[in-house]
């Protein structure tokens, strides 16, 4: 693969990375001054970040830079105050309509310029190799079926959902704390990177620690975490496009020191986008949970996403029917505010396994905002029980689909 191929798909990934403060591309706007990539793979962007640009800017730059395929690091340098002051009035002296250039020229001071390729369409030729934490272009376009499985991980698990407010991160959370809680070695990736609530869910907060190019995740009531909601603010928006999600959910599954464990469940952002296709086409997936709550609008949306998994060849393990009745403390009747066994005829009719139903009730949302997952903090609630007993189905379901050893 030869450099100028690789800055060409380096280039056309950044012009889709934009600024919110214009809303032109880090190009045109000139944050990006110069780009090359060396011999070893690594970029070496030539930056000039604005006051008014977000700090986030510059890691979403990082991130879209280091999913390109040929990519092996990303170095920042800064540009030359007076070189900028010299572009600026050059850019001042530019006749009306002609326009300034979509990457400015490299500074020629005395240090050895940076090489500038202008964007064109992404070459389609493969890496020849693929370094270590690097998604390869073959990995980026395959088909799930040939994914390869994660390194020291038995069994990774997606529970996603086909639209948000169904609960799908409360189903997460416990079932990675319940199999903890039985004495598997379990990992729990946040993908949600819209709305990471894994952290305050598990009470876990603080940064994630580099050892050897690697994140060591976090860890609370025995379950590794890694979530976007450690890396920003709890303020921060998360306004980013496809490829930086991409990136994302690449860096979050390599670049992470998971070790050996025997799930790792994946708490997937609603819909059927790119997180959830990224994930299955960067590794394999053993199945997937779908999460609906009783009403027909989540039914429809679950019964997408079910659909999705199938299309792409990945089991669904089955469905699990969240905030069915709310047994009211008071009045000791239950109230089916969202309707009841929408998700349970959802998995009759289309031939897939019913996981279980969760009543609504104050266990989860006390716990969760204590940070204490329901299965650990109040076991013995009729959600405890409940969110024990999806856990249990959704792990025999898991071994049934293993292959066995005479067919392997």
């Amino acid at each position: 693969m030869t450099e100028s191929t690789v800055q060409q798909r380096l280039l056309s990934a950044l012009g889709r990375v934009r600024t919110s403060a214009t809303g032109s591309d880090v190009l045109t706007a000139g944050i990006i001054r110069s780009v090359a990539v060396q011999d070893d793979g690594t970029a070496v962007l030539e930056l000039a970040p604005r006051s008014e640009d977000p700090p986030q800017l510059i890691e979403s730059i990082r991130l879209v830079a280091s999913g390109v395929s040929g990519v092996s690091d990303v170095k920042f340098s800064l540009a030359d105050p007076e070189d900028l002051r010299r572009a600026r009035a050059e850019k001042a002296s530019t006749p009306t309509g002609q326009g300034a250039p979509r990457v400015p020229s490299p500074r020629t001071t005395g240090r050895r310029p940076l090489p500038v390729v202008e964007p064109a369409a992404a070459d389609a030729a493969p890496p020849p190799t693929r370094r270590p934490g690097q998604v390869s272009r073959e990995e980026a376009s395959r088909h799930p079926r040939d994914a390869e499985p994660l390194d020291g991980v038995k069994h990774v698990i997606a529970v996603s959902s086909g639209k948000g407010g169904v609960g799908k991160s409360t189903i997460a959370t416990n079932l990675a704390a319940a199999w903890a809680k039985s004495g598997k070695r379990v990992g729990l990736l946040d993908a949600d990177i819209y709305g990471p609530d894994i952290p305050t869910m598990f009470g876990a907060f603080g940064k994630p620690r580099m050892r050897d190019d690697k994140v060591i995740p976090m860890e609370a009531h025995g379950v590794k975490l890694m979530s976007l909601g450690f890396l920003v603010g709890e303020d921060t928006p998360a306004v980013w496009r496809g490829p930086i999600v991409m990136g994302i959910v690449r860096q979050f599954i390599h670049q992470v020191e998971w070790g050996e464990l025997d799930y790792l469940v994946v708490d997937l952002p609603p819909g059927t986008g790119d997180a959830q296709l990224s994930l299955v086409q960067l590794v394999k997936v053993s199945g997937a949970v779908m999460v609906a709550t009783p009403q027909d609008v989540a039914v429809t949306g679950a019964l997408k996403g079910i659909r999705m998994f199938e299309s792409v060849e990945v089991p669904v393990l089955g469905i699990v029917e969240n905030m069915r009745g709310f047994a009211c403390p008071d009045c000791d009747s239950v109230h089916e505010i969202f309707g009841s066994g929408g998700a349970e005829k959802l998995a009759a009719s289309i031939e897939i396994p019913f996981l279980g139903a969760v009543p609504m009730g104050l266990a989860v949302r006390e716990e969760g905002d204590r940070g204490e997952p329901t299965v650990i903090g109040r076991p013995g609630s009729a959600e405890g029980r409940a969110l024990a007993a999806v856990a249990e189905r959704t792990a025999q379901r898991i071994a049934e689909l293993e292959p066995s050893p005479a067919n392997l």
